[in-house]
């Protein structure tokens, strides 16, 4: 005789098995934190519309903004784990903000299944051209010659150039104060203008500022220098080697997933974002395409979530 906890477990793994083998049989929604246009739009939409000429299968674009992305994550999270509410996670909503946020209402490390690492884009560390240090090494010495006298804009509180400028003060150990802005493009505006002194941000945003000569890139978060950026030393060449971190993006579905649905996900991303004309696009904007397995993505999000729990503790940051 069958034990009923037994029985219901085998019928929960028959039913996961059928839904699976059926999948998809409805219109797929990828889920969109930020407005449309943005970085995070363009893959969300990419995946969307190639997801749907390769296959045959619907798959539309839906933005819920607000909340820094955890209206648009804690949807997902309480979606049906079927496959069909797909979120473009970013490490704001992954790795920040779950050590920023009191009652969060879900658990990261177990409310998403990761399903591919999409794309990352280096962090730039750009600064007025009037400024006086025309060098990482520079601009370390004038921060500590002058104790809370330079200061960096961000892109808000939480934001990944707040906790990569935290992260640099603790690792130069110098006094840099922190203006949040709400987004990119007032803090960048207000850097040109010089009422910041620097902006940690991205190649695929300030790039071109740098190249038009309005801004100064003193070095990037990177492995190796960037094409559209050849002069611009990596953090490691500038003699910052400790300094990690940039924006990423990828997929991730509600927990409980089956995992043939994760796998089906994981193969047509891949396929769409290999293929020459997407791939071209996205790197010409400084975007790297990593890709890879649901365990790699599961692997980078916990290495972040890591980094940035440290650099905020260290930072005094509490959980608001």
């Amino acid at each position: 005789m069958i034990r009923m906890p037994v029985l219901a477990a085998v019928l929960a793994v028959a039913t996961s098995a059928a839904l699976a083998q059926d999948y998809p049989n409805r219109p797929i929604r990828i889920i969109v934190q930020t407005q449309p246009g943005g970085l995070i739009d363009q893959l969300g939409r990419t995946f969307a519309q190639k997801l749907t000429e390769n296959t045959g299968k619907i798959a539309v674009v839906e933005n819920r903004t607000g909340g820094g992305g955890l209206i648009a994550a804690e949807h997902v999270a309480t979606s049906p784990p079927d496959g069909y509410t797909v979120y473009v996670a970013s490490h704001g909503t992954q790795a920040i903000h779950p050590h920023l946020t009191k009652n969060l209402p879900f658990d990261p490390a177990n409310a998403f299944a990761p399903v591919i690492y999409l794309a990352t884009t280096p962090t730039l560390l750009v600064v007025n051209p009037s400024l006086e240090a025309k060098s990482l090494k520079e601009l370390i010495a004038q921060a500590k010659g002058n104790p809370g006298k330079l200061n960096y804009g961000s892109q808000g509180n939480g934001s990944s150039g707040h906790m990569i400028g935290e992260q640099f003060k603790q690792l130069t150990g110098t006094e840099i104060v922190h203006v949040p802005y709400k987004g990119a493009a007032p803090a960048v505006r207000d850097l040109v203008a010089g009422h910041v002194a620097m902006v940690f941000d991205t190649v695929a945003f300030s790039g071109e500022q740098v190249r038009a000569g309005k801004l100064r890139g003193l070095a990037v978060v990177a492995d190796k220098r960037v094409p559209v950026l050849p002069d611009v030393p990596t953090m490691a060449e500038a003699g910052l080697p400790a300094m990690q971190g940039s924006p990423w993006f990828g997929l991730v579905v509600a927990g409980k997933t089956p995992r043939p649905v994760i796998d089906w996900l994981n193969r047509e991303a891949t396929k769409v974002f290999t293929a020459k004309d997407v791939r071209e696009r996205f790197e010409a904007q400084a975007f790297d395409l990593p890709l890879g397995t649901p365990e790699a993505f599961a692997a980078h999000i916990a290495t972040e979530s890591k980094r940035w729990g440290e650099v905020i503790r260290r930072a005094g940051l509490t959980p608001k």
